[in-house]
């Protein structure tokens, strides 16, 4: 079942944008990421996670963008139904070799 977004992406985008502006404001970038996740009224984890996925899609910061996560997760995907129609055409020609073929056990 998929999760209900709880913020939506402009919300997301100017409180990033917002943080950007006014970091250097502060002493340190989890004071900035407090004062601004309560004045947005919400968690300071989620607006930290969010900068430094923002860094990362940037180039400012190593890891994976938003858009090669979401190949990766595409990617996995992907495999896993292969692996599963794999499993099925094994199971189905051991079935059809031990029907067509009496000398096999049944």
């Amino acid at each position: 079942m998929p999760t209900q977004k709880r913020y939506s992406p402009e919300f997301r985008e100017r409180t990033i944008r917002l943080f950007e502006e006014h970091r250097s404001e502060y002493p340190s970038t989890w004071a900035a990421v407090k004062s601004i996740s309560a004045k947005a009224g919400m968690n300071a984890e989620t607006l930290r996670s969010w900068v430094l996925q923002a860094e990362r899609d940037a180039g400012q910061r190593p890891g994976l963008t938003t858009d090669e996560r979401q190949q990766l997760k595409d990617l996995e995907k992907e495999v896993k139904e292969l692996r599963r129609a794999n499993e099925i055409l094994k199971a189905a020609s051991v079935f059809f070799a031990r029907e067509l073929d009496p000398r096999l056990d049944k």
